[in-house]
């Protein structure tokens, strides 16, 4: 029993789950793409329903605790390692060019942010690594230690919204120069100095830490392209469903639904974004922040 509650611990509680469920519409003879499968929540709920599911992940840590978790529904199910900006090829590769759900659950996952190691949070010392894909090669640290001071603050201001960019990178550049800046902690209490004395709202370090890990990790360019795939994918009457945690993200996938629907492309299924109940952030605190915007393909084209 303690293994199992450990086990409950690592896999993710996924958010707004009812919402997209009623959303994806998930039964038998359906096929539904989770492109961020994670450790498989959404992808437990869509199998429970009968549906047929294709989960990706860049995450080979998260993808194992996955395949552990969903073992029971493997005739339905396919895991496949790779990029949602790739969705066209990794589909492909499977014989699939059609299908009748995606969705996307963006941002750092919980299994990332509580294995510190990973050096995507900042309250327990590690490298400063960040990597969704612990293949590619570019880590924070090398952002950090390497990119010339106006390439820092850009970062810091178009990926963090960081009123202190300029300031932040600054400081960057001149500890640098006296030793490089290896740990997450170090980094953050750097970040902190830069920020007038007093009571925050949220830790100075979140904004700076949230731009190296959308940089690293290439995410809103990823975003725009998995976006356009998934759409071009889907059934006449197909869903798609976005989970966004902060503005930057939402913001494209808003701008992008209502394009294409102003183009025939696809009708919208609520007008605003739905957000997590109050019972649902006092489970799960994490949700807070959470904004879903689904949509769907007309089931007759634009003329």
């Amino acid at each position: 029993m303690k293994e199992d509650r450990g086990r409950e611990r690592v896999w993710h509680r996924p958010v707004l789950l009812a919402e997209v469920v009623g959303f994806l519409a998930p039964a038998p003879g359906k096929l539904i793409v989770d492109a961020t499968c994670g450790t498989g929540g959404h992808t437990q709920a869509l199998l429970e329903r009968g549906a047929r599911v294709v989960a990706l992940d860049r995450d080979p840590q998260a993808l194992a605790l996955a395949r552990e978790r969903l073992a029971a529904f493997q005739a339905r199910l396919q895991l496949v390692k790779g990029d949602f900006r790739r969705l066209r090829e990794l589909l492909a590769s499977l014989e699939i060019n059609e299908v009748d759900g995606v969705l996307f659950d963006l941002g750092v996952s919980s299994l990332q942010l509580d294995t510190p190691a990973r050096g995507f949070s900042f309250r327990e010392e590690a490298p400063l690594d960040m990597r969704m894909d612990p293949s590619q090669s570019r880590t924070a640290g090398e952002l950090v230690n390497r990119l010339p001071q106006e390439e820092l603050a850009r970062i810091l201001w178009e990926y963090g919204e960081e009123r202190y960019a300029r300031r932040i990178a600054r400081a960057i550049v001149r500890a640098r120069d006296k030793a490089p800046i290896e740990s997450t902690t170090e980094l953050a209490r750097l970040v902190a100095r830069c920020y007038p004395p007093g009571r925050h709202r949220i830790h100075p370090a979140t904004r700076t830490f949230q731009a190296l890990r959308i940089a690293v990790n290439d995410e809103l360019s990823a975003l725009e392209e998995g976006l356009s795939q998934a759409v071009e994918l889907l059934r006449p009457g197909g869903v798609i469903c976005v989970i966004s945690f902060h503005s930057l993200e939402d913001r494209i996938v808003k701008h992008r639904f209502r394009e294409w629907a102003a183009a025939g492309r696809l009708e919208l299924l609520s007008r605003k974004p739905t957000r997590p109940s109050s019972a649902e952030v006092a489970e799960n605190p994490r949700a807070r922040s959470a904004k879903l915007r689904a949509a769907r393909v007309p089931e007759v084209g634009p003329p």
